[in-house]
């Protein structure tokens, strides 16, 4: 089980280190998760011990909303007193991320064409 935790944790490294040097506007778990899927893709199986703490991981990923639900819970208040403004800016978020992959996705996708 520490064997697969350490080789998560290395692709984790990879991309961190990868971050720093090569693509820096990339996060580093980002470019560790793409290293690791290439890696499983290109291995085409999962190594046993790396999906035992996979899966140890995924039984207990609850644990990581618990203190997203107290800060919820906590702020109750003051989220209700300003519901409208919350709800328009998360809105407003999406319609901007949404229209900047688009236009990404558009721009890659006229770069590949040529």
């Amino acid at each position: 089980m520490v064997q697969g935790l350490v080789q998560l944790l290395l692709f984790q490294a990879l991309g961190e280190v990868a971050s720093r040097f090569m693509l820096p506007l990339m996060p580093g778990p980002v470019l560790g998760l793409v290293l690791l899927v290439a890696y499983l893709m290109v291995s085409k199986s999962i190594p046993a011990n790396m999906g035992l703490v996979a899966q140890g991981l995924l039984d207990n990923l609850g644990l990581l909303f618990v203190p997203a639900a107290v800060g919820v819970v906590l702020y109750l208040p003051l989220l209700q007193s300003n519901w409208l403004a919350l709800s328009l800016v998360l809105c407003l978020s999406v319609m901007v991320t949404i229209g900047t992959t688009a236009l990404v996705l558009k721009l890659l996708a006229h770069r590949l064409e040529k």
